[in-house]
C-alpha cells in the first residue's frame, strides 16, 4: 500500500508561499468551507497517483485550526487510502491562504484563488507553485462551464492545464 502521508509530507515540506500569479480569496468564511469536497481535477503527484473517488473533508480542530482528511480509492491496490492532516491560516482568517501539514512540523501552502463565494460550491486551489492545482466541488461532477472557467483561469496563471487529470468520482 502506498503511504501517501509520507510522500505528501516530503513533497510539501517547507513549501509555503504561492505562485506570483495566484492571489488568495479575501472575505473567506471558514465555516462555509467546512465539510466534504470532491476532487474534480488535479495536476498529477505521486501521493495521489492512481487514486479515484478522491475527497477532502474539513472540520474545526480544538486548537482553532482545521482538520483535513483526504481520502481516495486505489484501483491498483483495491483499497481506500487516507491522509489525516491539519491546517492553519497563514495571515488573517478571512484570507484563503493556509498552511497544511500531514506529518509533524512540515507545512505546505493551500491557497484558494477562486471560490463560489455565495454558496461555497466550488474552489480552485493552488499549492506553493504551479505544479500543485486542484478543482474541488461539493458535488461529484460539475457543469462544463465551470470546468472551462477553471482551465482558463489556471492556464492564465501559468499552470500546465494540458496535464490536468479529471478524477473519476463514479462509485
Amino acid at each position: 500500500m502506498k503511504n501517501i502521508l509520507i510522500i505528501m509530507t516530503l513533497l510539501l515540506s517547507g513549501c509555503l508561499g504561492m505562485p506570483e500569479s495566484v492571489k488568495p480569496v479575501n472575505d473567506f468564511e471558514l465555516n462555509k468551507y467546512l465539510g466534504k469536497w470532491y476532487e474534480i481535477a488535479r495536476l498529477d503527484h505521486s501521493f495521489e497517483r492512481g487514486l479515484v473517488q478522491v475527497s477532502a473533508d474539513y472540520s474545526v480542530r480544538e486548537d482553532g485550526g482545521v482538520s483535513v482528511l483526504n481520502r481516495g480509492f486505489s484501483e491498483t491496490d483495491g483499497e481506500w487510502q487516507e491522509a489525516q492532516g491539519k491546517a492553519y491560516f497563514v495571515n488573517a482568517e478571512d484570507e484563503a491562504y493556509l498552511k497544511v501539514s500531514f506529518f509533524g512540523p512540515f507545512y505546505g501552502s493551500y491557497v484558494v484563488f477562486d471560490l463560489d463565494k455565495e454558496n461555497y460550491q466550488y474552489a480552485f486551489v493552488s499549492g506553493p507553485d504551479t505544479s500543485y492545482l486542484w478543482l474541488l466541488s461539493r458535488t461529484p461532477s460539475v457543469a462544463p462551464e465551470l470546468l472551462e472557467k477553471f482551465v482558463a483561469m489556471s492556464k492564465q496563471r501559468g499552470f500546465d492545464t494540458k496535464q490536468l487529470i479529471f478524477v473519476d468520482q463514479k462509485k
